[in-house]
Formats: C-alpha cells, structure tokens, sequence
C-alpha cells in the first residue's frame, strides 16, 4: 500500500530541512517571502519544538553559530 503524505507533513519536513541548513531568521524571511505562513502556526510550532527546551534550542543555535564560523 502507498501512503502519500499529506502537505501539512511535506512542509514540515522542508521547513525542517531548512532549520537544519539556515539561519532561523533566515527560514522566517523565506517563509514570508513564499506567502506559506497561512495555516495554524502555534500547532505547527508545537509539532516543531514538542521535544525541545529553552536550553537544547540555545544549545543549537550555539552549536550552529560555530559550525557556520568555521566555513
């Protein structure tokens, strides 16, 4: 049987992909700019950051911050 993902999971995961190779403020600028921020944002946030803390999210950023000075 095939199951198709429905286009709430297909964002989902692109805007993951997209959290794990951009700047979060960059994520939000291509989101505005592509009109996607129709839809409920606060499930999507919880969807998004369900497993995550105040501290594993800076944690990231931090970690993110020193592989992007690095290249």
């Amino acid at each position: 049987m095939i199951q198709v993902k429905s286009e709430q999971q297909v964002l989902l995961e692109g805007l993951q992909v997209l959290l794990s190779n951009m700047e979060p403020s960059k994520v939000a600028r291509f989101w505005a700019a592509c009109n996607i921020g129709r839809g409920d944002y606060l499930k999507l946030k919880d969807e998004l950051f369900a497993q995550e803390s105040v501290a594993s999210l800076y944690s990231k950023i931090v970690d993110f911050q020193a592989l992007k000075r690095e290249v």
